[in-house]
């Protein structure tokens, strides 16, 4: 599937505008993570690079949800915090009035880490969370590796 749009990469959260919107989040992870959700087994990530597809919809829409998603210390809310927490944030993807469900179509090539990860609201997605391998490309315009 194509990708929607013509996604900008930021590495820092107060370039990104305060428009709604979708965005993919990259993360690197150095240690393996465990990882339960409510009602599945636990999962462990493995170090490597994870792609988290989400969206903003509130007040202050991209910025503020992506400049989250930048900060340390905040209270866990949703399963991508956990990651977040554990892992560094390299950058995000931000789609201005995009759909969340149509960057994790056109991602759908690289492997799910964990069903059910970030998509318990969802019923077209395995899951928002992806793993990145090495070596496998994505459809993501300036994508720094």
């Amino acid at each position: 599937m194509a990708m929607p749009s013509d996604p900008q990469f930021h590495d820092r959260p107060d370039t990104l505008p305060p428009e709604p919107g979708a965005y993919v989040l990259l993360i690197a992870l150095e240690c393996e993570l465990p990882l339960r959700l409510p009602g599945k087994p636990e999962r462990v990530l493995t170090p490597g690079r994870y792609l988290y597809c989400g969206s903003a919809r509130g007040p202050g829409g991209l910025r503020a949800r992506v400049g989250r998603h930048f900060r340390h210390g905040k209270p866990e809310r949703w399963h991508i915090d956990r990651l977040t927490a554990a892992g560094r944030m390299l950058g995000a993807w931000i789609v201005p009035g995009g759909n969340e469900c149509a960057l994790v179509a056109a991602l759908s090539g690289l492997p799910v880490p964990v069903p059910g990860f970030g998509s318990s609201d969802c019923r077209r997605c395995a899951s928002h969370l992806l793993h990145w391998p090495d070596g496998a490309p994505i459809p993501l315009r300036n994508a720094p590796f």
